[in-house]
């Protein structure tokens, strides 16, 4: 019920920031796309790496993982390493990302209580440790474009089973907007309008006509 005496402009608890999160990703390898058919595999890659970049810009902390890198997944998607040079990358066995300790153990170290998830397959490397993370007592973002399935069937029932278990379906523009929250917070901006430059599309380019013909410093 409405107490009006307590409407005041402020943001809700439940919004992600930079103090708050912590990225997830899960299984970005070469055998993991080769298998997913659930969309443009181009465009997963663009969102994944716009995803990182947000983390980066706003010093949220990433949390990079893949399964059997040596012996049949291939190595780490080169763009999204590039991102995040210095991070360990968490090789693992499991396909429950959840069930190995040092994963575990480096998402507990950031503190932080909402997990921002991202990764190939939807249906395996995501509803796994999503469940895992949420039966614990985390808060779990699923970033639906930076992430994939076998199928549009797959991907589009694992987000079912998670939505259904409590997680949240996110984009990952939405995750950048909603980290940068206030166009007058100029220490993120400049980095913020880069992002979208380069992997926000047609919002992209209406930023770059923006700075172009109205001015350098055009909100977003």
């Amino acid at each position: 019920m409405l107490d009006i005496d307590k409407v005041q402009a402020a943001p809700s608890k439940d919004l992600l920031t930079p103090d708050n999160s912590v990225m997830l990703f899960v299984d970005h390898q070469p055998q993991m796309f080769f298998g997913t058919g659930s969309g443009d595999r181009a465009a997963i890659i663009n969102s994944t790496v716009g995803l990182a970049k947000a983390a980066k810009a706003f010093d949220v902390p990433a949390v990079l993982t893949t399964v059997a890198a040596e012996s049949f997944s291939g190595p780490l998607l080169p763009q999204l390493a590039e991102v995040f040079p210095k991070n360990e990358i968490i090789d693992r066995t499991t396909m429950n990302a959840w069930e190995d300790e040092a994963l575990v153990a480096a998402v507990k170290a950031t503190g932080r209580e909402k997990i921002i998830l991202s990764g190939l397959w939807t249906e395996v490397c995501l509803v796994l440790p999503a469940l895992s993370a949420l039966e614990q007592g985390y808060e779990v973002y699923v970033v639906t474009d930076a992430s994939g399935g076998v199928s549009p069937a797959a991907h589009e029932h694992a987000l079912q089973r998670m939505i259904a278990a409590g997680a949240v379906p996110v984009t990952w523009v939405q995750v950048l907007l909603e980290l940068q929250r206030d166009w007058a917070r100029q220490e993120t901006y400049g980095d913020v309008m880069e992002i979208v430059k380069a992997h926000a599309g047609a919002y992209g380019l209406g930023v770059v006509y923006a700075q172009s013909v109205i001015g350098a410093h055009a909100a977003g």
